[in-house]
C-alpha cells in the first residue's frame, strides 16, 4: 500500500520492450510504478511471456493491469492491444518504446545485406511510428511518448553498424513525430542511454571493452544503470517535462561530451 503521492499518480500508458531484469525497459517499469503510474506491459512472443509476467509481479500491486502480446510490426496485434487498452483505461497518457533489433552487426557496414538493413530499420525505428500512430486516438488529453536511443546513432561505434543507422533514423523520427503531434499536446522525446549490460548489447563484439573504457573516461566515472534511465523516463512521462518535445536527453555519465571517443584503448582520466 502506498501512503504518498507519486509524480505519476493517475497516469496511464503502455510500456513496450521489457525483456528481462537487465533491460532498460525494466528500469523504466520500476520508476513508472514507483511514481504511481499504471501501464500495460507487452511481450514479443511466448518465449518472453513468462519472464515479463514474473517481472510485473514484482511491481506494486495494481501497477500493471494488463500484460499482452504485441509485435509492433503486426497490425492485427497492435489493433487487438489497443482495443483492450481502451476498454481498461479509456485514454492514454504515455507510451514508452524500448524496442530494438538489428542484424548485420559484424564486419563492415558496406557489406551489410539489404534484408538485414531492412529488418533493422523496421524493428528499431518504424516500430516507434507504429506505436505512436496507434496511441494517438487515445491520447485525447495530450501525453508523452518516450523512446530509447544510443550514441551510436551520431558517432561511429565499431560493430554497431545497422543498429547505429537505425538509432540515427529513430532520433530523426522523434523530431518529425514531435512536429506532427505537437498540436495535440503530445510530446515525443528520446533518452540516449549509455551502454548497459543488456542481452542485446552483450552480443556486440568488443562490448566489454566499451564498458571498461566508458567507466574510466566518462566524467561521472561509472557505467549507466537502468535505474538512471528509468528515472529519466519518469520525468519525460510526468508534467515536469511539459515544455519539452523533439529532444534527445543523454543519460550516459557525460560520456557524450568528450571530444574523441576511444572505446578500446582509453586509459581514462
Amino acid at each position: 500500500m502506498r501512503f504518498f503521492m507519486g509524480l505519476l499518480d493517475g497516469k496511464k500508458g503502455i510500456l513496450y520492450g521489457v525483456r528481462n531484469s537487465w533491460s532498460a525497459g525494466w528500469g523504466c517499469a520500476q520508476s513508472l510504478a514507483r511514481e504511481g503510474a499504471q501501464f500495460v506491459m507487452t511481450y514479443y512472443g511466448e518465449r518472453e511471456e513468462n519472464d515479463v509476467k514474473k517481472l510485473a509481479a514484482k511491481l506494486p500491486e495494481g501497477s500493471v493491469p494488463l500484460i499482452e502480446p504485441c509485435n509492433l510490426l503486426d497490425p492485427e496485434q497492435i489493433a487487438a492491444l489497443h482495443e483492450k487498452v481502451a476498454a481498461t483505461f479509456g485514454t492514454l497518457d504515455f507510451v514508452v518504446h524500448s524496442v530494438a533489433f538489428a542484424k548485420g552487426l559484424d564486419g563492415r557496414m558496406i557489406d551489410v545485406s539489404g534484408p538485414d538493413f531492412d529488418i533493422s530499420l523496421q524493428s528499431s525505428t518504424y516500430t516507434l511510428i507504429a506505436a505512436a500512430k496507434a496511441a494517438e486516438p487515445l491520447m485525447t488529453n495530450g501525453g508523452s511518448i518516450v523512446t530509447l536511443t544510443y550514441l551510436g546513432g551520431v558517432r561511429v561505434v565499431p560493430n554497431y553498424n545497422t543498429a547505429g543507422i537505425a538509432k540515427a533514423a529513430l532520433e530523426s523520427t522523434v523530431r518529425y513525430l514531435a512536429y506532427d503531434l505537437g498540436a495535440q499536446n503530445i510530446r515525443v522525446n528520446a533518452i540516449s542511454a549509455g551502454p548497459m549490460k543488456t542481452l542485446s548489447a552483450m552480443g556486440i563484439k568488443g562490448f566489454r571493452d566499451i564498458l571498461k573504457s566508458i567507466a574510466s573516461a566518462a566524467p561521472l566515472h561509472h557505467n549507466t544503470e537502468i535505474t538512471e534511465v528509468g528515472d529519466t523516463c519518469a520525468f519525460f512521462v510526468s508534467d515536469w517535462s511539459r515544455g519539452t518535445t523533439g529532444d534527445v536527453l543523454y543519460v550516459d555519465s557525460g560520456y557524450h561530451i568528450l571530444g574523441i571517443p576511444d572505446y578500446g584503448n582509453n586509459s581514462g582520466g
